[in-house]
């Protein structure tokens, strides 16, 4: 071997060795040309299916930012005739910087980042340090070999905390019909791995992805949804490609829900929570984007018009206390076909009712203050006599309750308080619907398990954010007992786990939440659709030299620095399936000893 490629390999170790001790730094440039990033396996599709969750190093083309005119003239790369340390650069010259996506490197000069990789870790050929081992190393590949080979990948095994060898591994894709002659059979791809490790036995898996909620499409129109459902499924004994899961396999649920989806029975419960967070926004910046109000009466007048009825009604309190009060006939901001009458109360205290009124129709402190002084004259001089929920928290509520007998305290409606006044009556009225739901309707939850969400010893900004988390909690909750028919234990379980996430975590729309499921429960979903991802893998070998050949077919391409004719191979111009036809991705591992 070579001094200077020994030294080479040493040099590149370094490198690495530098990156991955630098918690400062995820990136660094090799020989100008190389660019090198430090970073989560779960971020590479492709990767992701063998190193989630495991830091690896990637290797790609180091490419410069793109400067052209931005009036539409060629982009180029050259240097404009422009000061950047000039006040008015900016004005001066209209450029426009932009990134170009991951570029890959020749197959050849990926081949040689591996050998550098790997001889620098062969104790046989250079001095290896007791240092932790290193990340694994991926290079992205230009597919320029006849194999068509998009990543390389290496990792080092260790044995007894020694290094004992290496894993190396290729990655290819290519789009391919379902029904294609040249489509690699099952038995082609046992032979693959059989030829290449000399295997007698072997065993094989395979795995699917189906979406069960999400995008739709309805008359050839693309219905976008930031909210998804999939299912995968992890079964053995694999008898052919594309086979459908059998019903022994096991199923999980990845659920992700992000609110305002307007299919949702949730969506105008989101509206309501959306004017809550307006209030509550307005009293951290001082600053308030109002919403369109629904309603085209204003909030006084459809406040009047609320007291002239209690007014009329002439009732006393015990009266009202002993009759249900239905809840203000008021316009819907969805069709009420939609929302379902399972999330509605019909015990709306007065507070609760007025509320109700309010969001709908106001668009100022204004109009808040001025509606507030109404209520509380009017309960000042004994014009009504509203019941109100005996745990209502709310400073109106408290007001009623002194009302009761001829004293209420002095309330300046200036500054900040009859927001917070508006605030903390939503809050109370909100609290009351999604226990009524959880408890009360569904029973999937007890007071004990919501202490957390429903107190009112955390400041009014911490009370909202704890109910945007209840709220994304019963979004995912209605939408998997709404669309999938998940039945009562797994909506327990689901719900549970929501909430035990959700007492540690900060408020994410983007979690995907897990839920395990019997296949019989959600067939009729899949049996008879295309998967988005379906793969099988061989594998043969125990322990750290286990080698494996994998086959993965998905609607779309799993390599991101890869042109391909079409990126939705089972959509045609017009949204209809023509042929069906998936991206296919093969990846091969082969063990090498050092030993």
């Amino acid at each position: 071997m070579g001094s200077k490629v020994v030294s080479r390999a040493e040099e590149f170790s370094t490198l690495l060795r530098y990156l991955q001790d630098d918690q400062s730094s995820n990136s660094c440039t090799y020989e100008e040309d190389i660019h090198i990033t430090k970073m989560n396996g779960d971020k590479l599709t492709a990767v992701n299916l063998y190193f989630a969750n495991q830091t690896i190093f990637v290797c790609e083309k180091a490419v410069p930012k793109i400067i052209g005119l931005c009036d539409g003239d060629e982009l180029n790369t050259e240097t404009l005739n422009c000061t950047a340390d000039s006040d008015d650069a900016e004005d001066s010259c209209d450029v426009l910087q932009t990134e170009q996506g991951p570029q890959p490197l020749t197959v050849m000069k990926a081949r040689q980042l591996l050998s550098l990789y790997t001889l620098s870790q062969n104790p046989g050929v250079s001095a290896v340090d007791n240092n932790p081992i290193l990340h694994p190393l991926w290079v992205r590949c230009d597919r320029s070999d006849p194999a068509g080979t998009a990543w390389f990948g290496a990792e080092i095994v260790c044995a007894s905390n020694k290094v004992a060898g290496i894993k190396l591994y290729s990655i290819t894709c290519k789009e391919t019909k379902v029904n294609e002659k040249s489509h690699v059979t099952l038995e082609e791809l046992k032979q693959m791995h059989k030829n290449r490790h000399h295997s007698s036995s072997m065993g094989i898996k395979g795995s699917a992805r189906f979406s069960l909620f999400g995008s739709t499409v309805v008359e050839n129109t693309t219905i976008e949804s930031q909210s998804s459902v999939t299912v995968d499924f992890k079964w053995s004994h694999v008898e052919s490609i594309l086979e459908i899961p059998p019903l022994s396999s096991t199923a999980t649920l990845n659920i992700k829900v992000v609110c305002g989806d307007m299919r949702s029975p949730m969506f105008e419960m989101y509206r309501e929570l959306e004017f809550l967070q307006t209030l509550a926004n307005g009293l951290k910046t001082g600053e308030t984007e109002w919403m369109e109000p629904v309603e085209s009466t204003s909030a006084v007048n459809l406040t009047k018009v609320y007291l002239e009825e209690l007014r009329n009604m002439g009732k006393t309190l015990q009266d009202q206390a002993a009759k249900t009060v239905e809840t203000p006939k008021l316009k819907q901001e969805t069709d009420p076909s939609i929302f379902n009458a399972f999330l509605e109360r019909g015990d709306l205290d007065f507070a609760e009712q007025l509320w109700v009124r309010m969001r709908k129709s106001v668009s100022s402190y204004q109009d808040i203050g001025d509606c507030l002084k109404l209520v509380i004259e009017a309960l000042r001089y004994g014009d009504i006599k509203p019941w109100i929920h005996r745990d209502s928290s709310s400073s109106l509520s408290k007001l009623i309750l002194q009302s009761y007998h001829q004293q209420i305290d002095h309330v300046s409606l200036t500054g900040i308080t009859p927001v917070t006044m508006l605030l903390e009556v939503g809050l109370d009225k909100m609290r009351k619907d999604y226990i009524n739901y959880l408890i009360a309707g569904e029973e999937l939850t007890t007071l004990n398990h919501l202490y957390y969400y429903l107190s009112t010893e955390v400041d009014l900004q911490e009370q909202v954010i704890r109910l945007r988390k209840l709220h994304h909690l019963l979004e995912i909750i209605v939408t998997c007992g709404t669309f999938l028919g998940l039945p009562y234990d797994r909506q327990f379980v689901l719900t549970q786990s929501c909430l035990n996430h959700y007492k540690t975590s900060t408020y994410d729309e983007e979690h995907e939440f897990k839920l395990q499921i019997k296949p019989a429960l959600i067939s009729h979903f899949y049996q008879k659709e295309l998967p988005i991802m379906w793969g099988v893998e061989i594998s043969s070998g125990q322990g750290l030299r286990e080698v494996r050949t994998s086959l993965q077919l998905s609607d779309k391409p799993l390599v991101d620095h890869v042109i391909f004719e079409t990126d939705f191979p089972n959509e045609t111009v017009n949204g209809d399936i023509d042929e069906p036809a998936f991206f296919s991705t093969t990846m091969c591992c082969s063990f090498n000893s050092f030993v």
